[in-house]
């Protein structure tokens, strides 16, 4: 080395030095190190990809989600829209008609009550439910599979209401 560019020795224990100092530390080749740094790039961007594709997916049934509750509120508005000369009563089913003017009625009378001819043109039956949103006649026998199966959740969770009503505390 000439004189302007004198290498600088560590001079402190060898521990603490920032390069190998003995002729048993392993040899370092640029190559491996280069090899390795793409091999974590490649696993870094495959976890990447591999994440970013499940929230596109979720991001798509959200979406589905999304329409679906769109369409279901469409169709509780023109339902609740519909002429009615009674009081609805969350429970009941309600039967709806087109008049030929195309305005739509709720009857309490089935097209079968009618005595075999309706006067105006039947479209369904429709149970009117608590949160007064509608739900077709025959749906409405089907049994809510929902609160069936967190129910036995809540049985398999141990988990179970104390003797004021509210769920015990952890």
């Amino acid at each position: 080395m000439n004189d302007n560019h004198k290498a600088i020795l560590h001079r402190g224990a060898e521990h603490s030095s920032p390069y190998p100092v003995s002729r048993l530390a392993p040899a370092f080749d640029s190559g491996d190190l280069v090899a390795e740094v793409a091999r974590a790039e490649a696993m870094l961007s495959a976890r990447t990809g591999a994440k970013l594709r499940v929230i596109a997916d979720q991001i798509r049934l959200l979406q589905q989600e999304a329409r679906k509750v769109l369409d279901d509120a469409r169709e509780d508005q023109a339902l609740n829209q519909a002429q009615c000369a009674f009081k609805r009563i969350p429970g009941k089913i309600y039967h709806l008609y087109r008049r030929a003017d195309g305005r739509t009625f709720f009857s309490m009378l089935s097209p079968t009550e009618w005595g075999g001819s309706t006067p105006d043109r039947f479209i369904g039956s429709y149970r009117l439910e608590t949160d007064y949103s509608w739900i077709p006649a025959e749906q409405a026998d089907r049994t809510d599979e929902t609160g069936e199966l967190v129910a036995q959740l809540l049985r398999i969770g141990g988990i179970g209401h104390a003797e004021n009503g509210s769920l015990p505390l952890p």
